[in-house]
């Protein structure tokens, strides 16, 4: 009987994927230049883990996000007002030092005539965050990609994450957090509606 094969998951990396050598080397070398022994018993295995994690941790290289976007729905009842899908956890890393950068996202949009699954904003935002990132510049990608493709009246995104390379290292202070924003449309255009976005964001 045929072995059933591997079962395949968008987006994750397979245990069995082979790391190559030189990820291998490099993290091998990335060790020993740290003062730790490669060869010990805790460390042996973990330039393959190390490898297998990048490819995940950076899996949006792999994906164009907008895709997400592409199935919309007309159906709403007449509905016209915001849709806000708040407070989306999200882990992605510092393109400067490749730490963590973790934290929340609140992404709204003022339809025109069609939504889109609420899932689909957090995959957008998934896409973006799994690359090698600064925050200004994630949460203007997530921004634009909606604005691009929904076509909305507005658009608005609030990211609000900690920093490693600021907490693990450097000044090491702990407990802040930095906070982008990006609206376009009305969002951007009108005081009203600016305010009426940000207090649903904080306050619901």
């Amino acid at each position: 009987m045929n072995a059933m094969p591997p079962i395949s998951f968008p987006g994750r990396v397979e245990v069995q994927d082979e790391v190559p050598k030189k990820v291998l080397d490099a993290v091998t070398t990335l060790l020993r230049w740290a003062g730790d022994d490669p060869d010990r018993e805790g460390l042996r295995d973990t330039p393959a883990r190390v490898g297998r994690a990048w490819r995940d941790y950076c899996a949006g290289y792999g994906e164009d996000p907008s895709i997400h976007l592409s199935r919309t729905f007309d159906e709403v009842g007449g509905y016209d007002e915001i849709v806000l899908l708040r407070d989306i956890p999200f882990h992605s890393h510092c393109e400067h030092h490749l730490a963590p950068i973790v934290g929340t996202a609140s992404i709204a949009y003022l339809p025109t005539e069609r939504v889109v699954g609420i899932s689909k904003l957090a995959r957008v935002l998934h896409g973006y965050a799994r690359r090698l990132q600064i925050q200004e510049r994630l949460t203007a990608q997530i921004a634009q990609c909606i604005w691009e493709n929904l076509r909305p009246q507005g658009v608005a995104v609030v990211v609000k994450a900690s920093h490693g390379c600021m907490t693990g290292r450097g000044v090491r202070v702990h407990g802040v957090d930095l906070v982008t924003s990006k609206m376009l449309g009305c969002f951007r255009d009108d005081a009203n509606s600016r305010k009426e976005v940000l207090s649903l964001m904080t306050n619901g």
